[in-house]
């Protein structure tokens, strides 16, 4: 065992051994196990999407020997581009680290990015088929056409040919998930359940971007489970099928007119006047997993009395979750922690978003007019190729840092971000004190901070 992986070991069970002395007294809590039945569709969720790249040819590409090798592709079309679709990148990684397709030091980088201990009582060491192997090029009327693996085979010339939707045309519907579900291809992968693995199908969607020229992809599908008449849901991710860093709504509290709640893991949650841990999904059973917490034990009526290190959330009134990455433009390495001391609009946008890219003249507005020593944006890019980000920094003059979320920092799935816009204001301490503020409002809510 090397000395990077010996010390991230030591840090993690020391977090144990403190929320397990913290949990002591909660000996009257009560574990609820709650069984998952997947839907299809993404419910009172948002969309997200990631960008469906073709394989890297680097020899210095990290994951070049974890690739799919595909034996025919789809025939009629010309400028044919190909590559693979994750769907659990923990499993995929566990995996390709013990059949040594990624180097031992790339396997403790990832880990220490992520904050991700694996956890190899629920990772198969069996190789586990994780990854969907696609298509795309141009028919003869220049139409563009994509093939799916959808059986699994590596033969993508017996797979349907489809011209994918508008991303708009999904965006904008008011009957989204019915569309959803007429345009997803149903694909057959492997799942790791109760120690076995087994065949399993998921549907995924793709879609074009025509503003930005690319294809994007998600997974359509989350689950649902009842406890004490409530309805709830839950959503891992609709570009990871892994249920990391879950996000919950309660149904009942859901209406068309008005966006749900949403709760995220190891936050709090009221039931029926009951108060419950969202402690996350048990993979091995598909479950749902709560701990009823006394509300005599409560800090607050949303906080529960666990260590600082444990707090870590995306609600309001909470600390967000750490993170570092490079600045796109300067490969200056960004931390949140050294941040603090000053006032942060945390922006996490796509490059092919519309109402993201509609509030830059607004945020360069703000941006002039505030010392930044004492306030800062930072942009938060998912799902978009570094041309685009880099087009649309040269395009609109934009001069506050940007980090790209990636397979290596892997930001927007740790903050479980599945619509843009999404922005958090974070106090001096580091402390989230508003979110989703745009325009007028978050001008106006920055200056007042300023001049305190």
């Amino acid at each position: 065992m090397s000395l990077k992986t010996t010390i991230l070991r030591m840090k993690r069970t020391l977090v144990i051994v403190l929320l397990s002395t913290a949990l002591f007294s909660y000996s009257q809590n009560k574990i609820v196990e709650l069984p998952l039945v997947r839907q299809n569709g993404f419910g009172p969720f948002g969309m997200a999407y990631a960008q469906m790249s073709p394989l890297s040819e680097s020899e210095n590409d990290p994951w070049k020997k974890t690739y799919l090798k595909v034996s025919k592709f789809p025939e009629g079309l010309t400028d044919i581009k190909y590559g693979n679709i994750e769907t659990n990148i923990y499993q995929s990684v566990y995996q390709d680290y013990l059949l040594g397709n990624i180097t031992e030091a790339w396997y403790e980088e990832l880990q220490l990015s992520w904050n991700w201990e694996p956890d190899t009582l629920s990772l198969s060491r069996t190789p586990v088929k994780t990854k969907i192997a696609f298509a795309y090029g141009k028919d003869s009327e220049g139409n563009i056409k994509v093939a799916i693996d959808a059986n699994d085979n590596l033969d993508l010339s017996d797979d349907r040919l489809a011209i994918p939707p508008e991303i708009t045309y999904i965006y904008n519907s008011s009957n989204r998930d019915s569309l959803v579900q007429a345009h997803s291809v149903n694909v057959y992968i492997e799942d790791f359940v109760q120690k076995e693995i087994v065949s399993v199908s998921v549907p995924l969607l793709v879609v074009y971007n025509s503003r930005f020229d690319m294809l994007m992809w998600n997974f359509p599908q989350y689950a649902t489970t009842e406890f004490k008449g409530e309805q709830i849901a839950v959503f891992g991710s609709s570009t990871n099928l892994s249920y990391k860093n879950i996000q919950v709504a309660l149904l009942s509290n859901h209406s068309k007119d008005e966006d749900v709640y949403i709760y995220k893991e190891n936050e709090p949650i009221e039931i029926k006047d009951e108060i419950y841990k969202i402690l996350g999904v048990n993979t091995d059973n598909h479950t749902l997993t709560l701990e009823k917490i006394d509300k005599e034990n409560m800090v607050t009526s949303r906080k529960i009395d666990l260590p600082e290190a444990q707090m870590f959330s995306t609600q309001e009134g909470d600390k967000p979750y750490p993170f570092q990455g490079k600045e796109f433009t300067t490969d200056a390495i960004i931390s949140l922690e050294g941040l603090k001391g000053k006032y942060v609009l945390l922006d996490f946008f796509a490059t092919w978003c519309l109402p993201c890219i509609q509030e830059i003249p607004n945020l360069k507005e703000l941006y002039s007019k505030i010392d930044t020593t004492k306030f800062e944006i930072v942009g938060i890019v998912g799902s978009s190729p570094p041309g685009a980000l880099k087009r649309l920094i040269d395009r609109h003059s934009i001069a506050w840092p940007q980090i790209m979320s990636d397979e290596t920092n892997r930001i927007i799935e740790i903050y479980g971000i599945n619509s843009y816009p999404t922005t958090m204001l974070l106090d001096t301490e580091g402390v989230i004190i508003a979110k989703n503020l745009k325009g007028k409002e978050l001008e106006e809510k920055v200056l007042g901070l300023i001049k305190k």
